[in-house]
């Protein structure tokens, strides 16, 4: 549960994050990750994304969708570390974070993926 609402909290600011911009995110980018960064944004994919973020977060911290929400947070979680792994690797580690979060979580919601997985 703990980790569960870690999770949550962590996802939400930075889902909050992307709308407010009260944290700065992209001042020390690389040339190449700043490009990618400022693709995605323009073809309004950080929007979206922004939107699930904050979506699963509510849902994870009030443990209403939670395991339906920790499997599409996955997706963000590996092209979190991937982007930063090959464009921004000394700022990798909010990312490993959010990925270890992410599989402990999916762990503990692993009985209610038996219908899935048979």
């Amino acid at each position: 549960m703990v980790v569960r609402i870690l999770l949550g909290l962590f996802i939400l600011f930075f889902g909050l994050n992307k709308f407010f911009h009260f944290m700065d995110t992209g001042a020390d980018m690389s040339p190449e990750g700043g490009a990618y960064f400022a693709a995605l944004a323009s073809a309004k994919v950080m929007t979206l994304v922004a939107i699930v973020e904050i979506a699963a977060g509510l849902a994870l911290i009030i443990d209403k969708f939670g395991a339906l929400m920790a499997l599409i947070l996955m997706s963000i979680s590996i092209n979190a570390v991937l982007f930063h792994a090959t464009l921004e690797p000394g700022s990798i580690a909010g990312a490993l974070i959010l990925l270890v979060l992410n599989i402990i979580v999916l762990f503990g919601y692993k009985d209610k993926y038996q219908g899935l997985l048979s």
